[in-house]
Order: C-alpha cells, then structure tokens, then sequence
C-alpha cells in the first residue's frame, strides 16, 4: 500500500490550501481514509475522517474550516483547507487502516504565517 500525499505550502492567514493524497495498492473504495496532523513538539492528532459512501467527520479545531471528499476512480482523498490559522502549521498525513495495520503517506508540510 502507498500513500503519497501533496499540496502543502506557505500560506498567509486566512487563506486555503487543498491538500492531495494519491493511492496505490488497495481496493480504494473499500476503505475509509483520515487525515492526520503534527505540529512541532506534539502528539499526531486526528483532523478528518471520510467514509466509504463520503461522509466526512472532523475534529473540533477544523470543523467548519476544512472539508474532506474523495474520488474513487483515481484512487485519491482531499483536504480542502479554508481559513487557516497559524495554528493549523503541521505536518499532515494521509492514513489508511487496512487489515491490522496502519499506512501512511510521507506527510506534506503546511505552514501558516500570522
């Protein structure tokens, strides 16, 4: 399973960034995937979950700001990310959980200046 996750970058405050996880190696519609975040100095942290029928479920800090959707013919999940914050700056990570085991994209770098 690869995971190959794109779309970070520099951003000013308020602005958008959508962010691009590409799929290899799995029967992509038969999986729910997340993104994930980590900040310098902290734990990852859950950020959105979308189903497999596409129902997205996020956490407190993004809801409302961000919003996850995916195509199924190109094996791809997106984060559109609106109104950043300086504190949205991490690391962020696309996931699969598939048969025991957790995969992982190599993360893309968000960073948002104030």
């Amino acid at each position: 399973v690869q995971l190959q996750a794109s779309g970070g970058g520099l951003v000013q405050a308020g602005g958008s960034l959508r962010l691009s996880c590409a799929t290899a190696g799995v029967i992509f519609s038969s999986y729910a995937l997340r993104w994930y975040r980590q900040a310098p100095g902290k734990q990852r942290e859950l950020v959105a979950t979308i189903t497999t029928d596409g129902f997205g479920t996020y956490s407190d800090y993004v809801k409302g700001r961000f919003a996850v959707s995916r195509d199924n013919p190109k094996n791809t999940v997106y984060l559109q990310m609106n109104g950043l914050k300086p504190e949205d700056t991490a690391i962020y990570y696309c996931n699969i959980w598939r048969q025991g085991v957790d995969y992982w994209g190599q993360g893309t770098q968000v960073t948002v200046s104030s």
